[in-house]
């Protein structure tokens, strides 16, 4: 095999974890390819999930802050239209840029972008198979499993990509539905649904649990159906899809609530969000006898190994929460880990962000947690209406919430309902990193007015000492 063909570490998967191992592993000197078959670098996370969602998103919210509420600031605006299509297109431009940017950053660092879908095809041997369907093989004597996740189908809503669809095609609608129904009430359903609820579709949100994001603590829980239901969105909590039927008009979709009530929603659009699962088809593991666990996602141990020692796995393919930068992390650990270095990952301090409106971020345990694991805590919690800057920018829906060691007073976690708590976050991120204590923030001067007082008072509250309250 030509020595052009032969690399110290090949990725398979191009998304954030991918593409981060790849250039890291170049920075510490490593020969890196990266195999992508999408066409575009950047994954799920860019080019149908994190980016263009976010930047729908922040089209929708400034329509309807101008179209609804800038007379609340003073300024009258007439004659207020949403163009859809602009949005679009200012969203796949944005794609495009973010793309195009990562094939400069292989260039600069010398990483080999391999297009196609990749196989395993031995422990040191990669298959690499083009548009065309021409096969090549590249020896690795290290291989890295990035391969993501895709949307899960349920057999009574299969998708078609026009009625019945996923987050994907969510994301390039020509025009708002008259009624989307979402199945799932998780980050997609809520964040997608706000995009066109505010753009002037009926949304109906239907969750078989009791409770709105069940993952995360009860005082997010709580809050979130009583401040989208207030912009418009519907929540019909407890209640089970029970089959989608396609009509000339859409569909009709049946539930059953608990309490075994039938009830049917007419809409124009389905979408399924109940979750993504990791993405292993045709990946040939059976090939090298890597193990999977019965969700399918590949088994790794504290270095990301898999069960063959130079395959390794990261992302939304193995364990753990399926974010992009939890992703980011381990793909630059495992290129440390490979090139004989310490990788460091702390999943104790991973956030978790929803992108909605307000934001919702979340970092560390929740209460039920501490209770389930026996841990005396205390909390401390800070309402926005409560704080100069949110009243100022007339945002004072939410609060900033810490739970802090009873004993020791070390941050446990925080959890955040408000304006731009997607960077509010972060300060709790690296109190985690570094052990802090709820009164290290609370003596930690922040700037006045800003919404990052919120989190200091919320830390004075877990002393009972905040002063705004």
């Amino acid at each position: 095999m030509a020595a052009e063909d032969s690399f110290d570490v090949v990725v398979i998967g191009g998304g954030p974890g991918g593409y981060v191992a790849a250039i890291r592993a170049a920075q510490l000197g490593l020969k890196s390819a990266c195999v992508e078959f999408r066409g575009a670098l950047g994954g799920t996370c860019l080019n149908v999930g994190c980016i263009p969602s976010k930047a729908l998103l922040e089209s929708s919210e400034m329509y309807d802050k101008i179209a609804k509420h800038s007379k609340d600031y003073g300024v009258n605006v007439d004659g207020v239209k949403a163009d859809v299509p602009a949005m679009i297109g200012r969203k796949n431009t944005i794609v495009q840029k973010f793309t195009r940017g990562i094939e400069g950053l292989f260039k600069k660092n010398k990483v080999s972008y391999l297009k196609g879908l990749g196989s395993i095809v031995s422990a040191n041997e990669v298959e690499v198979t083009d548009d065309s369907g021409a096969k090549k093989r590249y020896q690795a004597k290290n291989i890295v499993i990035a391969t993501g996740s895709e949307p899960v189908e349920i057999p009574i809503a299969k998708f078609d990509g026009k009625t019945i669809v996923s987050s994907t095609e969510a994301l390039d609608f020509e025009k708002p539905p008259k009624h989307m129904v979402v199945i799932g009430g998780g980050v997609i359903g809520l964040e997608l649904g706000s995009v066109w609820s505010r753009l002037g579709s009926e949304v109906t949100v239907i969750e078989a649990l009791p409770k709105l994001l069940m993952q995360m603590d009860d005082s997010i829980s709580k809050a979130m159906p009583k401040i989208l239901g207030a912009q418009g969105l519907k929540f019909h909590l407890g209640t089970k899809v029970t089959g989608v039927e396609l009509t000339k008009k859409g569909a009709v979709v049946k539930a059953e609530t608990d309490s075994g009530e039938a009830i049917e929603f007419p809409c124009d659009k389905v979408l399924v969000s109940v979750g993504r699962r990791a993405f292993t088809n045709g990946l040939g593991l059976e090939n090298v006898g890597v193990e999977v666990d019965q969700r399918g996602k590949v088994k790794v141990n504290n270095h990301l190994q898999t069960s063959q020692a130079n395959i390794y796995a990261i992302g939304d393919v193995i364990d753990g929460p399926m974010l992009a930068h939890k992703a980011e992390e381990e793909g630059a650990a495992v290129a440390e880990m490979i090139a004989g270095k310490p990788g460091h990952v702390n999943y104790e301090a991973i956030p978790g962000i929803i992108y909605t409106w307000p934001e919702v971020a979340a970092v560390g345990r929740t209460e039920q947690q501490c209770k389930e694991e026996g841990i005396e805590f205390k909390t401390g919690q800070f309402p926005y209406i409560a704080n100069g800057r949110a009243i100022c920018a007339g945002h004072s829906d939410g609060f900033v919430k810490i739970i802090a060691d009873a004993k020791t007073d070390r941050i446990l976690g925080a959890h955040m309902v408000g304006p731009s708590v997607s960077e509010l976050i972060s300060e709790i991120v690296v109190a985690i990193e570094f052990g802090a204590s709820a009164e290290d923030i609370a003596r930690s001067m922040h700037g006045h007015p800003t919404l990052s007082e919120a989190t200091k008072e919320a830390a004075m509250a877990v002393d009972k000492r905040a002063i705004h309250i």
